[in-house]
């Protein structure tokens, strides 16, 4: 099987222009849902120019050996991984350099892995020539799905400890989820949105709503993962190339039905953690992964982010948005270059450069 794709000097270290945020107590402020009309406090960024964006990757861009150069080499990084150590209670630059493989691979540690090492790819730059001027320059950011939450700590919106916690309760809460009713994951290759929503339909019919299937992450065309019941996931297998067309289905190596209803329990669980989590508005856009627009109201941002857990990736929007708005330069920062690869199938023209770990 292969995997999905969904992964300082001292503690005033920033991942923005302003010193890292500290973690900090704050009484639980009140979540509702989104309208299809963005409120006054929610607006600041409705009419974003983007022209220089960082990309964060989400889970499965976690390699055996990622961010033990960056450590080594980069006392900031290492910080980062001593920092999040603490907070984790095990040594997590040891998991990320020695493995095993199935033990990063699993949703648990290589959420924060990925989320700890993305941000260790930023101080790599802020090490390198120009480098607070280079972070300074970026006027737009995104994350895929775990991504928002890195995102979100490099616009100031997290800070990294507060962050860290998340996305450890995140992934714990997904884990728990998936252990108490069995679900999967599906690749879908060579169809486009529509089609995959009619095999997706035509798979539900098949096995019934309790186990049925759809689109979770909408990457790019041609390339849609496929969300539910492990009936639903068999159906869409059998289905997709004799009657749709598909050249072919990959079983994704996650824990089960992640974007799905099937996270509900997760949704909850990370929900009340939003609550009790300091919140602000983030410097630059960061655009979401559920409707594919930037936040500014901190109450907005704890919302979507729960939402994200049940709500299906818009990443090829997102994407397609920037490049319309007329994105110039972006760079994918963190392990692995899955986003760049999504790009080339989006615009074959826009260049995005790397900086891996």
């Amino acid at each position: 099987m292969k995997r999905g794709v969904d992964a300082e000097e001292s503690c005033s270290l920033s991942f923005s222009t302003q010193p890292l945020l500290l973690s900090s107590s704050s009484s639980s402020l009140p979540l509702f849902s989104l309208s299809t009309t963005q409120t006054v406090a929610d607006a600041k960024f409705a009419d974003y120019k983007p022209i220089n964006a960082f990309f964060f990757p989400g889970q499965g861009a976690q390699t055996v050996g990622m961010a033990v150069e960056v450590a080594s080499s980069v006392p900031a990084a290492k910080k980062l991984f001593d920092t999040a150590s603490e907070i984790l209670g095990y040594d997590l630059l040891k998991l990320c350099a020695e493995g095993p493989k199935d033990k990063l691979d699993s949703t648990v540690i290589s959420q924060p892995a990925i989320y700890v090492s993305s941000l260790a790819a930023v101080e790599k730059i802020r090490a390198g020539e120009n480098g607070q001027a280079l972070i300074d320059a970026v006027d737009v950011a995104c994350g895929l799905s775990l991504g928002e939450y890195t995102a979100l700590t490099f616009s100031g919106a997290l800070a990294f400890e507060d962050g860290l916690k998340l996305v450890k309760l995140r992934g714990e809460s997904m884990q728990a989820a998936a252990d108490a009713t069995p679900s999967a994951m599906v690749s879908v290759i060579g169809l486009d949105a529509e089609k995959t929503a009619a095999l997706c339909a035509a798979a539900t019919a098949e096995v019934g709503e309790k186990d049925g299937v759809r689109i979770a992450n909408f990457l790019c065309n041609g390339n849609y993962a496929v969300s539910g019941g492990v009936r639903g996931c068999e159906a869409v297998e059998r289905l997709a190339k004799p009657d749709f067309g598909a050249r072919m289905c990959v079983r994704l190596a996650v824990a089960g039905a992640f974007h799905t209803p099937f996270m509900a329990p997760a949704e909850t669980a990370l929900r009340a953690a939003l609550a009790a989590t300091p919140v602000s508005q983030p410097r630059i856009p960061v655009i979401s992964n559920v409707d594919a627009v930037p936040h500014s109201d901190p109450d907005v941002i704890r919302d979507i982010l729960a939402r994200q857990l049940t709500s299906p990736v818009q990443w090829e929007s997102t994407l397609k948005t920037l490049l319309e708005k007329g994105l110039a330069k972006s760079t994918e920062v963190g392990p692995n270059k899955v986003i760049a690869g999504i790009m080339k199938r989006v615009d074959k023209k826009h260049a995005i450069e790397n900086v891996t770990v």
